[in-house]
């Protein structure tokens, strides 16, 4: 009998309000639990805790979400003038939840921060503040919301049969990008200004990381192809 995959979402571990209630919690943006949901999978909140790699086992598919910054001490760097907020659990969390997936071989998708999380894993480094690098806000042009900016997609890798091969207009929202991509990682689209906007992993069956927020625009195609790369194990 066929199973619903089960994909986990990494979470973030914030102050939170809600009617009367103002208290520690673990929360995600809804779009992702309705995208993973629309996509055919059960989504299943990972909060930054110590030793929740541990699920790993027990997930088909794997979802590093979006965020705020990852320590530059993960990259041989001190935190610049425009570092954001810094959570270093879920820092730590979400580097043994993908050193998992790469063990276990479970699909996994980084979308914005999860992405850099990805690299930075892998060995890579990130441009800490892109307005600096590439001279303009594009990235990141909404306090609080998403911009929208165009994307290439190269002819290699996955990234083309899934989402087409562009240019794709995808929702935008974030201050930090690859700078040196990690060993492995093969680039498979571009921004207009070259930045790197996804990359595969290529020793690895289903390792894809968007720089864009796919959740935010509805796009289904990458959630899809994760749930189905999920399905096939």
């Amino acid at each position: 009998m066929n199973q619903t995959p089960v994909v986990g979402i990494s979470a973030y571990a914030e102050v939170a309000a809600w009617r009367q209630w103002e208290q520690p919690a673990t929360l995600l943006p809804q779009t992702y639990v309705d995208i993973v949901v629309a996509a055919g999978a059960v989504p299943v909140l990972l909060p930054p805790v110590p030793g929740v790699e541990a699920a790993v086992s027990s997930l088909d598919g794997l979802i590093i979400s979006g965020g705020p910054d990852v320590h530059p001490e993960h990259y041989g760097q001190e935190p610049g003038p425009h570092t954001t907020i810094i959570r270093p659990e879920r820092d730590a969390a979400e580097l043994a939840l993908f050193r998992a997936a790469l063990g276990s071989a479970t699909p996994v998708l980084g979308v914005c921060r999860g992405m850099q999380l990805m690299n930075i894993a892998l060995g890579g480094t990130l441009h800490q503040h892109l307005p600096d690098v590439v001279g303009h806000e594009k990235h990141s042009p909404v306090s609080g919301g998403y911009g929208e900016h165009k994307v290439v997609v190269g002819d290699t890798g996955r990234l083309p049969a899934i989402v087409g091969p562009g240019p794709v207009a995808v929702p935008t929202h974030h201050h930090q990008g690859v700078d040196r991509l990690a060993d492995g990682l093969t680039a498979t689209a571009w921004a207009d200004d070259g930045l790197v906007e996804a990359f595969e992993l290529g020793s690895h069956p289903f390792a894809i990381g968007v720089q864009w927020h796919p959740e935010a625009g509805n796009q289904q195609a990458l959630f899809r192809a994760l749930t189905a790369a999920a399905s096939s194990r």
